[in-house]
């Protein structure tokens, strides 16, 4: 795995479940391993489902969400030949999300998702991430991720 996260390397990242910038936001991080990313994330008592010891099933999505979209877009950049976050930026934004609960998530125990591109045919990438809570497989996604201009990404850091 690299020294620096993903979401640490394109600055201006606000976003809520893994921008640096994002003053309280769950700060997740994504790294290569071999051909897939990985992502460990220790989840916060406020995210609790009904039960306090499971974790929130929107939290598990979210988190699915985030170190996918970073997955197609490291991706990105691998294909380009480039650092995340050199040259035009590359930005993608999520289609669609199919998360699927497989079992109770505890939550006093840290994440752990792999993720990786299954496909990826001109702006789309398929991407497919498991997330692991003591090394039981406990939820997966299959997201469709489209790739954004990059003026989509830039705009937003004009109104700073």
């Amino acid at each position: 795995m690299g020294d620096v996260a993903f979401q640490d390397m394109l600055a201006g990242n606000h976003c809520w479940g893994c921008g640096p910038d994002a003053k309280d936001g769950l700060k997740l991080r994504s790294y290569w391993d071999g051909d897939e990313t990985v992502c460990t994330w220790m989840p916060r008592p406020e995210f609790a489902a009904g039960p306090r010891h499971i974790l929130y099933g929107g939290m598990i999505g979210s988190v699915i969400d985030c170190h996918s979209i970073w997955t197609a877009i490291a991706e990105a950049y691998r294909v380009e030949e480039r650092e995340v976050g050199s040259g035009p930026v590359i930005w993608y934004a999520t289609a669609s999300l199919h998360v699927t609960y497989r079992k109770p998530t505890p939550i006093d125990q840290p994440l752990t998702m792999r993720a990786r591109v299954t496909e990826m045919v001109r702006r789309k990438a398929l991407v497919s991430c498991s997330l692991e809570s003591g090394g039981v497989e406990t939820a997966t996604g299959e997201m469709v991720a489209v790739r954004v201009p990059p003026e989509w990404f830039e705009d937003q850091q004009e109104g700073e």
